[in-house]
């Protein structure tokens, strides 16, 4: 999976009728995690607004699942602290697809 900045090779599959993804030519360093809601009844825009007082955008896709870009300057271990705290609580579970080497360095120094 790739980050926001990104750059990236694709071209047209004729199989697959679209572009297609093919090599990360160079990685930004930044992150993108996936976020669900299974605590029913679970208000989402309550983590959006907590990550985004760390500079985390995220971009809903339902009422329970939301994804979020963490840019290379923000400290993954704060976003990890807010993202296990609910999930302590059985609110969310996550997902790291896109864990940049910036971000893991991030949580082995914390």
């Amino acid at each position: 999976m790739i980050a926001t900045e990104d750059v990236f090779f694709a071209e047209y599959d004729e199989k697959e009728e679209r572009l297609t993804y093919r090599e990360t030519i160079e990685t930004s360093g930044n992150s993108i995690v996936q976020i669900i809601i299974i605590e029913k009844g679970f208000d989402k825009e309550i983590i959006r607004e907590k990550l985004k007082e760390i500079n985390c955008e995220s971009e809903g896709m339902n009422e329970t699942l939301f994804a979020v870009e963490v840019t290379k300057e923000v400290d993954y271990s704060f976003v990890r602290s807010i993202l296990e705290e609910y999930r302590e609580l059985s609110v969310i579970d996550y997902g790291e697809p896109s864990l940049s080497d910036k971000h893991r360095a991030d949580l082995l120094k914390n």
